[in-house]
């Protein structure tokens, strides 16, 4: 894009963009160029990286050429970790510093406090004594309350020692010393009054830190020849750990520990001439906030110029999908299936209800292509018919990179897909409930004749005991069911009689008529039906369902739909052979011969019924009318 220009610097937005279009080029090495591109717009990184100063507020220790503010900003990042720079390098503020402050003054003032006597009752070993008691502390303290329990009435030793058929079923197991079962039991076998053994004859769970209770603090308060402990002396250990604990437990400034307390002081001796320099910086680069945030604004117009005609084509008005010589950007590629290529695929996430309601077929497909992750397409099919589209088909797509995918058909929203398809459907229904009843009619008499033979071959498996028994008496014929079966003849000769003298009986001229009107009868619900739906088709519902936000309608009339889905045709300059070299010829003459005797025969039935009925071309000629007798001419 041009970003020199008089003319864009009218405004006070376009002089603010040209100004920073050029600091982006100076920045980039390049300030005598007349253009800029969105790639050095994007560069943000590289574009901030060799600025010490870039608007956002924040600084880094590249931002100033003080050593000593160098060397603090880098302390303060070192132990509170800063912020995110525009550079890509790590900054801080004023709050930053002010935080770090804070933490280095109470940490030093914490860490006096913890070299005070009073907090090292110990000496140098309080640390590690506090911490070998408080490891043992709730095990130690439910010791003694067991042996307070048992000098109280010898009778619960029994239970504080825990019962033998407890220690049965641990014996039972493959266990360690650090097995949970025996870290609850006691530390020691626990008596009346007595001491808390720490070196022999305590729990394995916990032998480890008994000996480094002693070792750690039971030896600096009381000597390494105390190998038990009373309850009197684990109160007093306690109460000499106690204070170090609740020091411990109040430590401040932990993040600021690691710079030790030399480097702390001298941050704080400091602090009086660093602070007000570090804010005069942090302000400075503030200042420039305007200047550089207009940079987005330089990305944000270059995505524009690049970019704007496609969002308006593709969301806007859809020009892209409308046009025949363009893809839009929601549609995937191109689906071939059932000799038919459709443009209109949408990946999508799976089957939603919502998409049902643009009237379309869609098809939703799983995609699969070796070494790339699987997707959902779904494939609105808007010509032809569906006859043949069903769960568990297979087709091959084409993405818009040209790669090929295998696809497989995994759900279906069915709707009409043509008129055509509309009017056949009644017919087609008709032949599969024809077919359906002749499968059934077939597997009724095949179990009926299996029924018969299997009776055939128990009577002569048993044909000597059947001989002893006297025959059964033939069944007499019932005279009522053959009234029954010649009335119902007669009546259907009756019905087809009247049906074909109401047929004869018509003039030539309206059979066309009759016809006409038992096709609109049969196939006109349906295709009225179909046609609503047509002029109904949008593809709103399906774009919103994969989480789009359409207004519009952006509907599909029956010629769009046309173009979208294609049928396969022949080359130009191919023909098309129907003779097939495999063909039963005998079989072919036999169904021909079978035809013309069948339409002859129709032809001389239909004839006799005519003559029968004495309707056309066998009606009676009406008798000519007298001829009208002439008036006697007047007398004169």
């Amino acid at each position: 894009m041009p970003c020199c220009s008089p003319a864009r610097a009218s405004t006070p937005e376009g002089s603010a963009a040209l100004a920073s279009a050029k600091r982006i080029l100076a920045s980039l090495g390049r300030s005598d160029a007349a253009a800029i591109t969105l790639a050095d717009a994007t560069d943000t990184a590289k574009l901030f990286a060799s600025t010490k100063l870039n608007g956002d507020g924040l600084v880094t220790p590249a931002s100033t050429d003080d050593p000593a503010l160098a060397a603090l900003i880098t302390d303060i990042i070192a132990t509170t970790g800063g912020a995110p720079d525009r550079s890509g390098q790590p900054g801080i503020n004023v709050a930053h510093l002010d935080s770090f402050l804070g933490d280095a003054a109470a940490y030093l003032a914490w860490s006096e406090k913890a070299s005070s006597p009073a907090t090292l009752t110990l000496g140098t070993a309080t640390a590690a004594a506090a911490a070998a008691v408080a490891a043992v502390r709730a095990k130690v303290d439910d010791y003694f309350a067991r042996a307070r329990l048992a000098a109280f009435d010898t009778r619960a030793l029994g239970a504080v020692n825990r019962a033998e058929s407890e220690y049965l079923a641990i014996a039972a197991k493959d266990f360690t010393i650090s097995s949970a079962e025996v870290a609850d039991f006691p530390l020691a076998r626990v008596a009346a009054a007595a001491p808390l053994p720490l070196l022999e004859g305590t729990n394995p769970a916990w032998a480890a830190r008994l000996i480094a209770l002693h070792r750690d603090a039971v030896t600096p308060a009381f000597g390494a020849a105390t190998t038990e402990l009373t309850e009197a002396q684990w109160t007093e250990l306690t109460a000499k750990t106690d204070a170090y604990a609740a020091h411990a437990a109040a430590k401040v400034g932990g993040s600021v520990a690691g710079l030790g307390e030399e480097k702390l002081r001298a941050h704080l001796a400091a602090a009086d001439k660093l602070r007000p320099a570090l804010v005069a910086l942090c302000a400075a680069d503030a200042a420039l906030a305007p200047e550089f945030d207009s940079i987005a604004n330089v990305e944000r117009l270059l995505r524009y110029t690049r970019d704007f005609r496609a969002l308006l084509h593709n969301y806007v008005n859809f020009l892209d999908f409308y046009s025949p010589d363009h893809l839009a950007v929601f549609q995937a590629g191109t689906l071939y299936l059932d000799t038919r290529a459709t443009e209109l695929c949408i990946e999508v996430a799976g089957p939603t209800p919502l998409a049902a309601m643009s009237k379309m077929f869609i098809a939703y497909c799983d995609l699969k292509r070796p070494g790339m992750p699987p997707r959902k397409i779904a494939a609105c099919f808007t010509n032809g018919d569906s006859d043949f589209l069903f769960v568990g088909r297979n087709g091959l797509f084409y993405d818009r990179q040209g790669r090929d995918w295998d696809a497989t058909i995994t759900a279906i929203a069915d709707n009409p897909i043509s008129v055509r398809q509309a009017f056949l459907a009644p017919y087609k229904k008709f032949l599969r409930m024809i077919e359906e009843q002749i499968a059934k009619r077939a597997a009724a008499a095949e179990a009926e004749s299996n029924a018969k033979l299997a009776a055939a071959a128990d009577k002569t498996a048993n044909a000597d005991k059947l001989a002893a028994n006297k025959p059964a008496e033939p069944k007499k014929v019932d005279v009522g069911a053959v009234a029954a079966i010649g009335v119902a003849v007669s009546g259907a000769v009756s019905v087809v009689t009247l049906m074909l003298g109401y047929i004869f009986g018509l003039s030539w001229w309206q059979y066309p008529l009759v016809l006409v009107g038992l096709t609109l009868v049969i196939s006109g619900p349906s295709m009225l039906i179909a046609w609503l739906k047509l002029r109904q088709r949008t593809m709103g519902p399906i774009l919103e369902s994969n989480g789009w936000a359409i207004n519009g309608r952006v509907k599909i009339n029956i010629p769009f739909g046309t173009k979208l889905t294609e049928r396969a045709q022949l080359p130009k300059g191919s023909k098309l052979d129907l003779n097939d070299p495999y063909v039963d010829r005998e079989a072919a003459q036999r169904r021909r011969n079978a035809f013309y005797g069948t339409l002859l025969a129709l032809l001389v039935v239909t004839a006799a019924a005519a003559w029968y009925l004495k309707v056309w071309p066998f009606a009676p000629q009406s008798a000519a009318a007298p001829a009208a007798i002439p008036a006697a001419e007047a007398q004169p």
